[in-house]
């Protein structure tokens, strides 16, 4: 497909397919995340992964990703939307494949960051090639497919990976993404037509440096500081993030041609929109860190099965997102949007009933609400923050709208995933000691790591309790048989003891942490519905979108055109 959407008469007769392009694009790079997971078990045992290397493996993606977004995407724009598409994919393809191939720490950790540069040309551009190919009385259906898609991902991450682990090693959930790549960039030569803005301004690299700089220090801050600590590190890269913050902003309020429009946050339907996606998926990506611990070490529950256990998430999503196309147009963007982050808030809410005799069904509610009202709420706000660009400008627009995603995914892990180490560690102690275990010196400050290191003590002092009562079998006096058979007794009480120990702290813990996201949710909804104009002001922002001459040039109404102040 050669022929540029800009010189098209007609909306591109083939559209949908290149949809499906676009989506399969999205599904890969969000399931990157979703499905280490359920891999970082195999992962940490194959490579001796410390708690450290295991929390930059899984952010090694997410710091490029993050940080880059915003100045690949401005590139995307004025050069070749689909260019950044396909050489995102190849990028990300052949970060898999090197992902596969190491055998080290570092070696992934490197690989994932070159899997995340190459996410952070796809994102964007999915978004911009979405709003440039479709009409935009068809836009918005096309963002509600388009942030379905992002929730199947989010789910079909763990299943995809546990179905791969229950006959291949971890690699495979890095080689998987190879075929996939494949495909997507045949469809995208073959499917999804040229696009780029129709200026030539010159970019704006000083403002887009500055951008990589303060996100980047800001992701590296928010992942540094809650697990390692407010080192030096944790303090140095705050420090950045501010000052780079603050020049960003005084740099893109003094150049003609701005990366980025910061006046645009002044617009209280763009900056409650940004506000809503970054909460949301704070708080689905920091009760996704939680939950799937939850399924496999204190339910038991391999990684396939842990997987199948998040479908209801996945098919919830389809329908809020089904909802909001019917909902949206009839009682406005900001009740639609409330709606789903109140669900959303009563989601997290019911997690705090979870206790040590809960069981997978407890899970089922609250995982059905939680995709609702990401269904419910995340396609208004994507339309609202790619309607206020002009059409030079979709990748940008994409770019903000995943920046947000990002920050909002990023600090719920950090943030939710601090207060529940903590938690569980306090917790941990305390159940302990009421169980009244005796525990071999130094085994408790091991198991309060995580939830797996917990599980782990206690399998390694019931390894000892057969190993003394193999020594009893074969004792050479009574004596020294019963003194044996009376250590390996205890050693088998301490074990078990230690077990109910860790999945009654972890329980606990993820009550505890699930209260918070909800506070957290709850007091963002009541911002962002303050933020959100009523519907009046909704219906006219889209009926200004759309009120183009027929016959006009479809990019003229909005190309220089400011958001609704």
């Amino acid at each position: 497909m050669n022929r540029p959407v800009e010189e098209m008469k007609q909306p591109y007769a083939r559209r949908w397919w290149a949809l499906l392009v676009l989506c399969l694009s999205l599904l890969i790079i969000v399931m990157a995340n979703t499905a280490l997971t359920v891999a970082a078990p195999d992962m940490t045992k194959d490579l001796g992964l410390s708690s450290s290397d295991l929390q930059w493996v899984i952010d090694g993606y997410t710091v490029p990703y993050a940080a880059l977004m915003l100045l690949l995407g401005a590139i995307g724009d004025k050069y070749s939307r689909r260019g950044a598409l396909v050489l995102g994919l190849v990028v990300f393809g052949a970060g898999s494949v090197a992902g596969s191939l190491v055998d080290s720490s570092g070696g992934v950790i490197a690989a994932r960051a070159v899997m995340g540069f190459g996410a952070a040309m796809i994102m964007p551009a999915t978004l911009s090639l979405l709003a440039a190919t479709f009409p935009r009385a068809e836009r918005a259906k096309a963002i509600v497919l388009w942030t379905a898609t992002a929730g199947l991902a989010i789910a079909a991450g763990p299943l995809v990976a546990g179905a791969l682990l229950e006959d291949h090693g971890w690699a495979s959930t890095f080689l998987i993404n190879v075929p996939i790549v494949v495909i997507a960039i045949v469809g995208a030569f073959v499917l999804v037509p040229p696009s780029k803005a129709g200026h030539s301004n010159r970019i704006d690299y000083v403002g887009g440096a500055l951008s990589v700089v303060w996100t980047g220090a800001l992701v590296y801050m928010i992942i540094q500081g809650p697990h390692f600590g407010w080192d030096a590190k944790a303090i140095s890269a705050a420090v950045v993030a501010g000052v780079g913050l603050l020049a960003f902003v005084a740099w893109e309020l003094r150049h003609p041609h701005p990366i980025l429009n910061v006046r645009r946050f002044l617009d209280r339907r763009f900056a409650g929109s940004n506000l809503a996606v970054a909460l949301f998926f704070l708080a689905v990506f920091g009760a996704f860190y939680y939950l799937t611990q939850h399924l496999q070490f204190v339910l038991g529950y391999n990684p396939l099965e842990t997987g199948v256990r998040m479908l209801p998430l996945a098919g919830a999503v389809f329908v809020g997102s089904a909802l909001t196309g019917y909902l949206t147009p009839r009682i406005g963007m900001k009740i639609t949007v409330s709606a789903g982050m109140v669900a959303g808030t009563v989601a997290l809410a019911l997690l705090t009933r979870v206790d040590a005799s809960s069981s997978y069904g407890d899970f089922v509610a609250p995982l059905i609400i939680l995709g609702l009202a990401i269904g419910l709420a995340l396609s208004p706000c994507t339309d609202a923050i790619m309607g206020a660009f002009p059409e030079s400008e979709l990748g940008v627009g994409g770019a903000v709208n995943d920046t947000s995603l990002e920050l909002g995914g990023s600090l719920g892990i950090a943030i939710l995933g601090s207060v529940l180490a903590s938690s569980y560690s306090s917790k941990l102690s305390d159940a302990a000691a009421a169980s009244g275990a005796k525990l071999p010196d130094g085994t408790l400050d091991t198991a309060q790591d995580s939830v797996g290191a917990g599980y782990a003590v206690a399998q390694g002092i019931g390894d000892k309790a057969h190993e003394v009562a193999g020594q009893a079998a074969k004792a050479t006096s009574p004596e020294q048989a019963a003194q044996l058979k009376g250590q390996a007794e205890q050693l088998a009480q301490g074990a078990g003891k230690m077990a109910d120990a860790v999945g009654s702290a972890f329980s606990d813990a993820v009550a505890h942490t699930s209260l918070v996201g909800a506070a957290i949710l709850g007091v963002g909804t009541v911002v962002v519905a303050v933020l959100l104009p009523r519907k009046s002001a909704s219906v006219a922002a889209a009926a200004a979108n759309t009120a183009v001459p027929e016959g006009a040039d479809a990019d003229a109404g909005v190309r220089e055109r400011e958001p609704q102040r």
